[in-house]
């Protein structure tokens, strides 16, 4: 075998494991794209997830910047040669797009396209996406294509493995939202019981007062004292039930948003005072951005629920290529050994396992009577 075709099976080596280490979709079709430019060595690639509408769900591209994506305008439709790679589930192999019959034209803003190569993305009998390149950089034949029948060949493996990648996305992306139905559920149903026994205790404590309130004033006064303890209670799960059952706007707003909003509503909420900050972060691949958002959700919890605190901080900063996230306190603290040593992990475990299912480290620093902090920190994805 030629030293040529060896290379390019080391490339698409390489461009299936970076498929592998993402499970969300958004980050595999960013991957898939990538991956083809480099492989390929075109100027531009793109792929687009057919809707049922004659549009496209997701589209996805590399080697446009964000002002020139920008200054294209709305997301292409499902006509031209991207409606026959759809529809006729063909290979498109062109010396100059523009040339085409089919070809239909593009915004102003578009870059010029010329040689052409796209293959669809087939799961089974279905076609769940069209992958393009466009532009090779290489010297050109008079009249033909830059792209070869090797590269053809060559993205067409990368397409069949680009289709387990996505399906296995999707699967994973639809199990994470039938768990996160199913914890909502479970919130719901110890939300409606916290709050019953409350109110039930309360309305118990209220009749026991107007009972005693002629006959035994001290009593019936002690008892007042009780029912306000119970609707602070009360009033306490209500709370923390708002902003768990909410649903994250993680997707649409990113980390940084969401996290300042959540902060917000906490800080409405408690007689704490709950702050954000935020320098230099750059956005994360979305595995990594829910890790670090719900362990600060479940710091900012302990903090704010058995701390004692009177100020919350919570940051979010780049580091190296990555980030950390550092969540402070100046509550009552507590020794991490003698928590372990007694069985109490106030979520710590599962904040462990969140960093480092995402190849992160947590660590935590507290002593009794001066404060927590929970640092997470994760690499660039």
């Amino acid at each position: 075998m030629s030293q040529g075709p060896r290379s390019g099976l080391a490339a698409v080596s390489s461009a299936l494991l970076a498929m592998s280490r993402h499970l969300e979709v958004r980050d595999v079709l960013k991957t898939i794209v990538a991956s083809a430019r480099e492989l390929l060595d075109a100027q531009y690639a793109a792929l687009g997830v057919p809707d049922d509408h004659g549009g496209f769900a997701q589209f996805v591209v590399d080697g446009v910047s964000d002002a020139q994506w920008k200054a294209i305008g709305p997301l292409p439709r499902q006509h031209g040669i991207l409606a026959a790679m759809l529809h006729e589930a063909r290979p498109e192999r062109l010396a100059d797009v523009r040339r085409d019959p089919r070809f239909e034209g593009w915004p102003s803003a578009h870059p010029d396209l010329v040689d052409f190569l796209g293959l669809p993305i087939r799961d089974g009998d279905e076609v769940i996406g069209a992958l393009f390149l466009a532009n090779k950089n290489c010297p050109k034949p008079e009249g033909g294509c830059g792209f070869t029948e090797e590269d053809q060949e060559l993205l067409s493996i990368l397409a069949q493995h680009a289709a387990i990648a996505l399906t296995n996305a999707r699967l994973y992306e639809r199990s994470r939202e039938l768990t996160i139905a199913e914890e909502r559920s479970r919130l719901a149903h110890e939300l409606h019981d916290a709050v019953s026994q409350k109110l039930f205790s309360l309305r118990l404590t209220a009749q026991a007062a107007v009972a005693l309130v002629d006959r035994d004033p001290a009593r019936a006064k002690g008892e007042l004292h009780q029912v306000a303890a119970l609707a602070a209670e009360a009033t306490d799960e209500l709370r923390a039930a708002v902003v768990e059952l909410r649903p994250a706007a993680l997707d649409e707003d990113g980390l940084l948003a969401t996290l300042r909003t959540q902060t917000q509503v906490l800080d409405r909420a408690h007689t704490a005072r709950v702050t954000f900050t935020s320098n230099g972060f750059r956005a994360l691949p979305a595995a990594q951005e829910e890790a670090l958002l719900r362990v600060a959700q479940e710091a900012l919890h302990n903090a704010l629920r058995h701390s004692g605190a009177e100020h919350v901080a919570v940051s979010v900063d780049r580091r190296g290529g990555g980030a950390v996230l550092r969540v402070s306190d100046d509550g009552g603290g507590f020794d991490p050994r003698a928590v372990r040593h007694a069985g109490r992990h106030l979520g710590l475990v599962s904040m462990r396992d969140r960093a480092s299912g995402v190849g992160g480290t947590l660590t935590v620093e507290s002593v009794p009577g001066k404060g927590t902090t929970i640092e997470m920190e994760v690499p660039g994805g």
